[in-house]
């Protein structure tokens, strides 16, 4: 079991995202419902994986990133965006400010345990 912390500002889809790494995978969720709220999350829960949406209030994803990847202790937690934009400018731009991985959304909530399986694996989280 792992501890994920999940930044995304729509309850449902928050609500579905948590639902799909609790009920599949076991594992422990923080939720914040914007970018800057996961920044002042993440040095305090210590996640093994970060996953953000991309536009969110008072902070976007990308700049969320760009924050935890300067927190010594944070920087190195690898961070996954879960996005319906899936145009290739907007993936490269989450590559170059950090991200580890980029997951569109809409997903299968199987899927999206499995991918955060393999994930958490190749980082030895599992």
């Amino acid at each position: 079991m792992a501890r994920i912390l999940i930044a995304e500002d729509e309850r449902d889809i928050r609500d579905l995202i948590e639902i799909s790494l609790t009920l599949f995978a076991k594992h422990e969720v923080i939720k914040a419902a914007n970018g800057a709220e996961a920044v002042e999350l993440a040095p305090k829960v210590m996640p093994d994986l970060i996953m953000m949406d991309i536009r969110m209030p008072r902070m976007t994803g990308y700049e969320a990133c760009r924050a935890m990847k300067q927190i010594d202790g944070v920087k190195d937690i690898p961070v996954v965006f879960l996005s319906a934009k899936g145009q290739d400018t907007e993936i490269e731009t989450g590559f170059d400010v950090g991200a580890y991985d980029y997951i569109l959304k809409p997903f299968a909530p199987e899927e999206l345990a499995a991918r955060v399986a393999e994930i958490l694996r190749k980082f030895n989280k599992a």
